[in-house]
């Protein structure tokens, strides 16, 4: 038991560095934005959450293909992992394209969400700059997807931290200007995005092509004309899997676009306490990314028992740390808003935002793993049929209508408030629903 949890720990904590480095990006453009105006702040609120839609559903499509390369590991097959890869990357074409469009051509969503004019611009110039940093982004998923399906994930944390101490100062020249660059304000800290997602790209081909270690895996063969086959066992796997995290990202983002019209002061504190929850996250995403290896390990070997151990212990561990995380966020709450904002009004709210978040990441901690698990046994359909009943209708909508309609017995809240209030509960619902059907799942396929 022991050799395995140190495994998942380890597999975990090296994956978690490198994504805490990923998420310092984003911490940092916040910071710096909100250093610069609290304009600035609002519209990244605006503009990260629709980014981040777009990209995490596409991460997902591509993040599902872990369990397929990790069962040919397990399974001792390393010389089909190669072309699998290179199949991947037609999947990863299609995905760039997608998401390009819906990054420069985004003005249908900021007219349907009601955001206001003033901001719309700032946000449009935001993510015309990152729909070209999609590309190197979505490709780096990919070269970190296989890493991690192999037991091998340092490589992309060193690349991740590395890139952190050139994004930071990247970031704060482009957006306050200086040695004769011009102050771009927040399209600066995009700017900053896209030169280090290339770079990142660059050092990740460099190391696939010169590591011995990637030489068993015939990576760099010929690449085969598509095989439809394999892309549909793709996309029946990673698109389900794909529009799972759209649900789910979307029902957290959109929450942005929302309270958007409650004005800047709400924008921000939403923006804070959307930013810290992101950053939480990291741990569940991280032990469900090394739990979910070893479990789809165990099941490319043949051996059903140690996967479900795997899977046990991955809750263990997912468990205690989502409390402590949740603990942090309570009992630091206004020193966490302070960090952000010097505003009072935004501190208080961000503050006050922070007590449910903590329910809210407890409940996202536990669902994360199950899906995660839920994938390795092929499980998709019924986790998006969830997450669309549970986080867009009763979570999204129903946040709508308490923040500006009322809902039964209590009146319409206007505050950012009534969108975490029935998201955290929805995203509770979810969790249990996704429990009961990983048990049924299991017990099932040791029968």
């Amino acid at each position: 038991m022991a050799g395995e949890r140190g495994l998942i720990a380890r597999h975990a904590g090296t994956v978690l560095a490198g994504q805490l480095a990923v998420m310092a990006f984003g911490v940092g453009d916040t910071i710096i934005a909100g250093r610069y105006s609290e304009g600035a702040l609002a519209a990244l609120s605006v503009g990260a959450a629709i980014f981040i839609s777009v990209y995490v559903s596409l991460m997902g499509v591509l993040q599902a293909l872990l369990p397929a390369w990790a069962e040919l590991h397990g399974a001792g097959r390393n010389h089909e992992v190669g072309r699998s890869v290179r199949q991947s990357l037609y999947l990863a074409a299609i995905a760039v394209a997608v998401g390009m469009v819906v990054l420069l051509l985004p003005g249908a969503v900021l007219q349907w969400t009601q955001v206001p004019a003033d901001m719309r611009g700032e946000v449009e110039a935001y993510l015309a700059v990152l729909a070209f940093a999609l590309a190197p982004s979505l490709l780096f998923r990919l070269f970190s997807t296989l890493n991690q399906s192999l037991g091998k994930p340092q490589l992309v944390t060193w690349l991740q931290l590395a890139s952190l101490g050139v994004k930071l100062p990247l970031s704060i020249w482009f957006t306050f200007g200086g040695a004769g660059l011009p102050a771009m304000g927040l399209v600066g800290c995009a700017w900053a995005t896209l030169c280090v997602n290339w770079a990142m790209l660059g050092c990740a081909v460099w190391l696939l092509r010169k590591l011995p270690f990637y030489r068993g895996y015939k990576l760099w063969e010929r690449i085969e004309a598509p095989d439809w086959h394999q892309i549909r066992q793709f996309a029946r796997l990673g698109v389900p899997g794909g529009l799972a995290v759209l649900v789910e990202v979307t029902s957290f983002t959109l929450m942005a676009l929302f309270i958007a019209r409650l004005g800047t002061t709400a924008a921000a504190a939403h923006q804070i306490a959307s930013n810290l929850l992101a950053v939480a996250y990291m741990m569940p995403l991280s032990l469900a990314i090394a739990t979910s290896a070893r479990v789809s390990f165990w099941l490319g070997a043949g051996d059903a028992a140690r996967a479900r151990h795997a899977c046990r212990l991955g809750f263990e561990l997912t468990g205690l740390c989502a409390l402590l995380c949740a603990g942090a966020m309570v009992a630091l709450r206004h020193r966490f808003a302070n960090v952000y904002s010097d505003n009072p009004a935004v501190m208080a709210l961000a503050a006050a935002l922070l007590l449910v978040v903590a329910v809210y990441h407890v409940a996202d901690a536990l669902q994360t793993l199950s899906v995660f698990v839920l994938r390795c046994y092929r499980v998709t359909l019924a986790p998006l049929v969830i997450y669309c009943t549970m986080l867009w209708g009763l979570g999204l909508g129903g946040s709508y209508l308490l923040a500006y309609r009322g809902l039964g017995p209590w009146a319409a809240m206007q505050s950012p408030l009534a969108f975490w209030l029935m998201s955290a509960g929805a995203l509770a619902l979810a969790a249990l629903l996704f429990g009961a059907l990983l048990r049924w799942t299991m017990a099932k396929r040791a029968t």
